[in-house]
């Protein structure tokens, strides 16, 4: 048996890279088109107020986020579970955690329809848990000149 007239085929030692470049670069813009969708942490409706924006915000620091929805539910961006609210006896003890690897600034993002006390019930357990300056996070749509309207008898009518 003689094997003549068949002709081998040198086998490819290349490696087409083609294709993954091309599933590499859709991934990527897949990501850059669902990353600023994100939304950090839960949906509030946040309260509006003239505040000025903090002038002078440390970058490379990711502050601490507490958001209060509108059911009262507590929730922490810093958290394992960041979309998952926290318990009252572990909140704590979570942000004491939280604090003691790294100090950063602590902002609290209440609900507009939630009870008052309940967003002061969580500010007194951040202080409590060695939060020393706590932020609030609203929302700038009211303008000056609408609260530049608003007089004294319209606030208090005595």
């Amino acid at each position: 048996m003689a094997y003549v007239g068949i002709k081998r085929r040198k086998r490819m030692a290349e490696i087409n890279v083609v294709p993954y470049i091309d599933v590499t670069l859709v991934l990527l813009v897949i990501f850059m088109v669902t990353a600023p969708l994100f939304h950090q942490g839960v949906e509030v409706d946040l309260p509006s107020a003239p505040a000025k924006p903090l002038e002078k915000i440390d970058e490379n620091q990711e502050p601490l986020i507490i958001s209060v929805d509108r059911a009262g539910k507590v929730f922490v961006n810093k958290s394992d579970t960041p979309r998952e609210p926290v318990a009252d006896e572990f909140f704590r003890n979570q942000i004491e955690e939280i604090l003691s690897k790294e100090a950063s600034p602590v902002y609290v993002r209440g609900d507009n329809g939630v009870d008052y006390g309940r967003v002061v019930t969580v500010m007194v357990m951040l202080q409590q848990a060695g939060a020393e300056n706590v932020g609030l996070i609203t929302d700038p749509t009211v303008s000056d000149s609408t609260m530049s309207d608003l007089t004294v008898k319209e606030l208090d009518p005595l």
